[in-house]
């Protein structure tokens, strides 16, 4: 795989082989020499449009980006895998001939790696004991999907190492879920392993499973930079306040006759009166949200299509809106740090007129998306890292391809 195609440019290539060469001397170090070792990657993911419609079968529209989680791995002969990661100092050891949930293990990688193989296993895949070292540019909290880019990363790993490279991109994104909701013990939907797995920019309705579309669109080629700006704070501790949504817009969906918001959609605005006292007015809010977003995803895609870039940065914009008065995930009730509105209002203001900005991912705190001209990111990063400082900013490529061996 030419790693220029994959990080978008010969300079970035550059970087990203200096990268590779320093992760295979780590290897060397913890393992004792290189010979029979493979390369892995797999993306982190931005999401462009569909905040929080996945869980209710809904579409949105996700890519792949240039920043990654990369392995240097090799069989060991065991069925144990030693994973070193460069964010922690000691190995995480799991020994693979024991494959069920330990609650103990809730929120960490030792129940990422056991659930993965639990989940090829399940699914008719070899399994087997490996040594990895693993590096990562998609950090924690940077709203990129971090969990899901590790996730798909072991799912590839295992397929290159003990089935021919055979797990199809979605099978593996499924497995990735599987692994996070039961073993890593998180609800989450299937945009970030699916956008991470699959690769590129594409369009996914989650009505039936995941029709997943490929959307040929270059932003850059239009003079416009896609980017992440990290506006604080940690979403770590934040389990709760994710699981409401997916609940409440549920509760919704049971009291008009369906599993998901998906199966209600034409119904909930009708509904307002026979809602109202039977759940909280948050909760139908919420189901409002998602039955405009999801329209609007099916808009933005018709917009890409037609090359009418204005519609779609209309659609941004509000995605974004829905988000934080609809949707209310831009920051924690009582809070009174609201790093994520602030990010946005300032976008708002520098951008109206010639870009967009929405929030990014899960919320309540993490980054906001915008795409800003892109002679213009220079002016955009000072204003916005003044406030949230250096680093903040962090313009994207859209990578062409999904997790993949180099």
């Amino acid at each position: 795989m030419k790693l220029e195609y994959l990080y978008g440019s010969a300079s970035a290539a550059e970087k990203q082989l200096e990268r590779l060469n320093g992760l295979k001397s780590t290897f060397a170090d913890r393992f004792g020499d290189t010979d029979g070792t493979r390369l892995v990657s797999a993306p982190g993911r931005t999401e462009i449009a569909g905040n929080h419609t996945d869980h209710n079968h809904g579409c949105v529209l996700a890519a792949s980006v240039d920043m990654d989680s990369v392995a240097c791995v090799r069989t060991n002969g065991t069925d144990t895998v030693r994973l070193y990661s460069d964010l922690y100092g000691e190995p995480f050891v799991v020994d693979l001939s024991a494959l069920e949930p330990v609650p103990s293990d809730k929120e960490t990688t030792n129940s990422l790696i056991r659930g993965m193989a639990a989940g090829l296993q399940k699914n008719g895949f070899r399994i087997g004991g490996f040594d990895a070292c693993v590096t990562s540019s998609v950090q924690r909290g940077s709203g990129l999907s971090s969990s899901a880019a590790f996730e798909v990363l072991l799912g590839k790993v295992f397929s290159v190492l003990f089935n021919d490279d055979t797990l199809d991109a979605q099978l593996n994104a499924k497995i990735s879920q599987y692994a996070e909701n039961v073993f890593f013990m998180k609800p989450c939907g299937l945009m970030d392993q699916m956008a991470s797995a699959v690769g590129g920019l594409v369009y996914i309705d989650f009505k039936d499973g995941a029709q997943v579309e490929s959307v040929k669109y270059d932003f850059a080629a239009k003079g416009y930079t896609p980017c992440v700006v990290s506006a604080g704070g940690d979403h770590g501790n934040l389990t709760n306040e994710y699981a409401s949504i997916p609940a409440e817009m549920k509760q919704v969906a049971k009291l008009l006759g369906g599993e998901t918001l998906r199966d209600v959609e034409d119904k909930i605005e009708d509904s307002i009166p026979f809602l109202k006292n039977k759940v909280s007015d948050r909760a139908i809010l919420r189901s409002l949200h998602f039955a405009d977003e999801n329209r609007r995803v099916r808009q933005m895609l018709f917009a890409l299509q037609k090359d009418d870039l204005a519609a779609f940065f209309a659609g941004v914009i509000a995605s974004g809106e829905s988000s934080w008065k609809l949707l209310q995930n831009l920051y924690v009730p009582g809070g009174s740090n609201q790093e994520m509105p602030l990010a946005l209002e300032m976008s708002r203001r520098f951008l109206t007129g010639k870009g967009a900005w929405r929030i990014h991912g899960g919320g309540f705190a993490g980054t906001i998306l915008a795409f800003v001209p892109t002679d213009e990111m220079p002016a955009y990063t000072r204003y916005m890292e003044s406030v949230f400082g250096q680093g903040a900013v962090k313009p994207m490529f859209i990578r062409p391809e999904g997790a993949v061996e180099l």
